[in-house]
C-alpha cells in the first residue's frame, strides 16, 4: 500500500494480485489496484491527467499516460473523495509502480500529486 498527500491531495493505493487473470506458465501477472483520491486541503482540484510508471523485476520499465482515469476528470473540493480500481500486467511474479497525476486548480494553475512506490507481488513469490 501507499499514501501520499501532495497540496492537499492524497492518494492511497492499496495493490492486490489478480489470480483470475493472469498467467504465470505465459508469463502473465495480473494485479489489481484500488485508488482513493481525497482532497484533505482547503482548494478545489479536477484531475486532468496520469502517468504511471511500472518496472517488472526485470527491470523492464513502461510508462503510461492519458486523460483523467478510468475515463473520468473528477472534480474534488474539499473534503471530497474520489474512487476507482484499475489493473496492471507484468512479466514477472512482481515489480513496482509509482506515477502521478496532474491537477488544475479553478484559477488554472497546475500541479502534479506524487504516487508514492507500491510494490506489486504475487503471494508466495519469493519465496
Amino acid at each position: 500500500m501507499s499514501s501520499t498527500v501532495t497540496e492537499g491531495i492524497r492518494i492511497t493505493v492499496q495493490p492486490s494480485f489478480w489470480a483470475e487473470r493472469s498467467a504465470p506458465e505465459n508469463g502473465q501477472f495480473a494485479f489489481s489496484y484500488a485508488v482513493r483520491i481525497a482532497n484533505e486541503g482547503t482548494a478545489p482540484a479536477q484531475l486532468r491527467s496520469r502517468h504511471w510508471i511500472i518496472t517488472d523485476a526485470n527491470g523492464h520499465v513502461e510508462e503510461v499516460r492519458g486523460e483523467g482515469v478510468v475515463g473520468e476528470t473528477p472534480r474534488l473540493g474539499p473534503g471530497d473523495q474520489f474512487e476507482y480500481r484499475s489493473w496492471a500486467m507484468l512479466r514477472t511474479p512482481f515489480g513496482t509502480m509509482r506515477g502521478s497525476y496532474t491537477f488544475v486548480r479553478p484559477d488554472g494553475s497546475t500541479f502534479e500529486a506524487r504516487i508514492a512506490e507500491f510494490a506489486l507481488t504475487k503471494p508466495n513469490a519469493l519465496n
